[in-house]
């Protein structure tokens, strides 16, 4: 990396976390300017939709714990429920 490179990223360490997982957010998306804002629109309907079906009830959730146990279930024993 150039030494303002360097510097850069010096002065950007020095933000909060928050600030610089935007950063990084943004640095990225530069990288691949082709976002799709079908995409985009996309996801956050999605995302609404599982909001409202936790607060409405329809769906509960679970605890890492349980969720981690039943993933390497299905890792352990594939195919098989």
């Amino acid at each position: 990396m150039t030494q303002p490179g360097n510097e850069l990223l010096a002065e950007a360490l020095r933000l909060s976390p928050s600030e610089r997982g935007e950063l990084a957010a943004r640095l990225i998306e530069s990288l691949d300017p082709t976002t799709e804002e079908d995409v985009e629109a996309a996801w956050s309907a999605e995302i609404q939709k599982r909001l409202e079906e936790l607060q409405t009830g329809q769906v509960q959730p679970l605890p890492w714990s349980e969720a981690r146990r039943r993933i390497l279930e299905d890792i352990e024993e594939p195919g098989e429920t």
